[in-house]
């Protein structure tokens, strides 16, 4: 059980969250779970939705947090479906590209994969990245990586938090920042 935590204030919603080491015990972070709160998420979609690129045709995010943030995006923006990389390879994937990614909150590397018919709703189309946090940025790398092998064109990043260094970044479209912490 975390016995420090870190409130934020996401465009108007406030939130109190454990800070958590990371796997490597290097860093600690404030752990921010967007997944089964849907008040926070309905709530960041509709901020979010000011603030991102008008032409995007397509919402893209990685397993597994991003997507309650994705979905409620694409019903925003009316779209009927929206992008999922995965991060293994199911039976019902058919011919799956993939790239290999690295997260600050997964231990060692991992990959994240796309099926055919993912790669057929991006191609030749305008792409809007999201995640729910954005820190080192390996996963929104792989992310463009992988959009990019599919033949769409990222035309923004959007996450809810900033983290870290991240919160300098000029190319994220964000709602909050937050720091790093150092591990106890």
């Amino acid at each position: 059980m975390a016995d420090r935590f870190h409130e934020i204030d996401i465009a108007g919603m406030k939130r109190r969250l454990p800070i958590m080491n990371l796997p490597d015990n290097s860093k600690a972070i404030a752990a921010f779970v967007i997944l089964g709160d849907v008040e926070l998420t309905e709530h960041c979609a509709g901020a979010l939705m000011k603030k991102i690129p008008r032409e995007a045709e397509v919402v893209m995010t990685a397993e597994t947090k991003g997507i309650p943030l994705a979905d409620s995006l694409a019903r925003h923006l009316g779209m009927d479906r929206y992008v999922v990389a995965r991060k293994s390879v199911k039976a019902y994937m058919e011919n799956p590209i993939w790239v290999d990614d690295e997260s600050i909150t997964t231990f060692g590397q991992q990959r994240l994969y796309l099926m055919e018919e993912d790669i057929a709703l991006i191609k030749g189309r305008h792409v809007l990245l999201v995640d729910d946090v954005i820190s080192r940025g390996g996963s929104m790398r792989a992310m463009q990586s992988l959009a990019e092998k599919a033949g769409g064109q990222v035309i923004g990043m959007a996450a809810v938090i900033a983290e870290g260094d991240a919160a300098k970044r000029t190319d994220i479209i964000t709602l909050a920042s937050m720091p790093l912490f150092e591990a106890q």
